[in-house]
């Protein structure tokens, strides 16, 4: 038995593949940070911190606005390590 598409349905065909495929690729992706708890909880971790120094007065003697600068480095380096998978 042979089936004939036409080129509508070749096309709905092509975009339902892809649009599989990319969720496909966002599950692994989700596995890749979920696979990562020790990472995870860093970043939650810093971003407690960052809200926390957000929240503190603001006359420190330079400290906390220097804390704050090293926890976005670190937040951002965490964030870099989890995309770079295990």
């Amino acid at each position: 038995m042979h089936i004939v598409l036409s080129q509508t349905a070749r096309r709905r065909l092509t975009v339902a593949a892809g649009a599989a495929l990319l969720l496909g690729v966002g599950f692994a992706a989700g596995g890749v940070v979920a696979a990562q708890p020790h990472m995870t909880n860093a970043l939650h971790a810093l971003q407690n911190a960052q809200a926390q120094l957000q929240e503190a007065t603001a006359d420190k003697g330079g400290h906390r606005v220097t804390a704050m600068r090293l926890i976005n480095e670190a937040i951002g380096e965490v964030q870099a390590g989890i995309a770079a998978g295990s």
